[in-house]
């Protein structure tokens, strides 16, 4: 059985480029075609289909945030004119925002590469610790699962109990999640009185949704026996590259266009050199060109010695905008300006730090207005940011009236990744 998904992860850059360019025209020339948002852009700066010929091409279009998918889903609910209108969808996600995002369809092999590359195989059986309410990721890493023969335990969002229940009776042998919550489930399992190494047949994680610390990647490694790998996407944009074998980089998916752009200029940077991750989903349904994930990272375009020929990325470094990812969900401006809305009168800031392999989350609340009763308003904020936010609130804080200015900014990002 080969080590590779196809022969796609092995073709030669030159075939590749070939590849790319014959795709990404014919992908601007549906858009335009089926895409009243496309043609809108096209026409607005003069443009016809066929200035996009090849992948370099694609600096003539402007880059699209998240912030702004959100703007214009609202304008033209629920893709924005960025859909095939007669596109027949198999299912439809939502994620904070809320961005409404079609699913591609069973042919796309969404996060199959990096099942595949991490080792997981026919025979393994997978505790899939990923949410299956309403957001993407919990089918999407199912399904990539599947292609790659592995079976899946949907345990989605479980309990830690429930979920070493599973581990043990089910004779799990891998997980896939966020790395936090798999250390949450070992630590419980030591509380129940097990070894996990010993007492358990799970020798292989495949993470997500949040950063891996080299410190609880070598836990995993050397105190578990786990073999633990990194995917990277983004649910606009499904999976965009992968860990293999040799854990150097994370090779770019067939599926995807990436460029590392000027935060600023949105001008290409040359390889090597830091800059804002863009991406390109090759597709036929859903027209999203040049998605701004906000997350920083450089290209490797040396060769890797695990075969494959895709350059890579090299980690993400950081993120361009004041969103920021907790507990593997975003939290966004938007999100934050509609809590605002709800509180008329006080201000707050969001504080994102990190206790051990653990995101906290605290908000400092400025309290304007005299009379307000402090423990109702803090039961009905936190209620309220869990709804609209999606991340529950871990502290609460009151300050003096006036210690927040106006313009302070509204979340702080704390973590040190280490």
């Amino acid at each position: 059985m080969s080590e590779y998904f196809d022969e796609k992860e092995t073709m030669s850059r030159t075939k590749r480029e070939a590849y790319q360019n014959k795709r990404i025209a014919e992908m601007v020339r549906l858009g335009f075609e089926r895409s009243k948002r496309i043609r809108s852009i096209f026409q607005e700066r003069g443009m016809k289909p066929t200035d996009i010929r090849t992948v370099r091409d694609l600096v003539k279009l402007p880059i699209i945030s998240r912030e702004q998918i959100v703007e214009i889903e609202a304008e033209d609910p629920p893709f924005g004119g960025l859909c095939d209108p007669v596109a027949q969808i198999e299912r439809i996600f939502t994620s904070p925002g809320p961005v409404y995002e079609p699913h591609l369809g069973s042919e796309d092999p969404l996060w199959a590469r990096a099942y595949k590359a991490a080792g997981f195989r026919d025979g393994d059986v997978v505790l899939n610790a990923f949410s299956y309410h309403m957001v993407a990721a919990g089918l999407t890493f199912h399904g990539g699962l599947n292609r790659v023969g592995a079976t899946v335990v949907p345990s989605g969002t479980s309990g830690t109990q429930q979920q070493i229940q599973l581990i043990k009776d089910l004779r799990v042998t891998g997980y896939t999640g966020t790395p936090s919550f798999l250390k949450s489930i070992i630590d419980k399992s030591r509380e129940m009185g097990f070894d996990f190494a010993r007492d358990f047949n799970l020798k292989r994680a495949s993470f997500a949704a949040e950063p891996l610390q080299l410190s609880l990647r070598q836990l995993f490694e050397s105190e578990y026996g786990i073999d633990t790998y990194q995917m990277y996407g983004a649910t606009e944009v499904g999976d965009v590259a992968y860990e293999c074998i040799e854990k150097r980089g994370w090779h770019i998916c067939e599926e995807v266009i990436v460029e590392i752009v000027d935060p600023a200029t949105g001008e290409p940077m040359e390889p090597g050199n830091l800059g804002e991750v863009v991406v390109t989903r090759l597709n036929s349904i859903f027209f999203l060109f040049r998605f701004g994930t906000g997350d920083l990272s450089c290209i490797i375009e040396e060769p890797c010695p695990c075969g494959r020929t895709s350059f890579r990325l090299n980690g993400i470094a950081g993120r361009v905008g004041d969103a920021v990812k907790v507990r593997g969900m975003f939290i966004a401006p938007s999100q934050l300006k509609k809590v605002a809305e709800r509180f008329p009168g006080i201000a707050f800031q969001i504080f994102v730090s990190r206790t051990g392999h653990k995101d906290i989350l605290t908000v400092k609340i400025d309290v304007k207005r005299t009379g307000l009763d402090r423990l109702a308003l803090q039961a009905q904020f936190e209620k309220i940011f869990q709804e609209i936010c999606t991340v529950k609130l871990d502290a609460v804080e009151f300050l003096e009236p006036g210690a927040l200015k106006d313009d302070a900014k509204v979340i702080i990002d704390e973590r040190v990744w280490q």
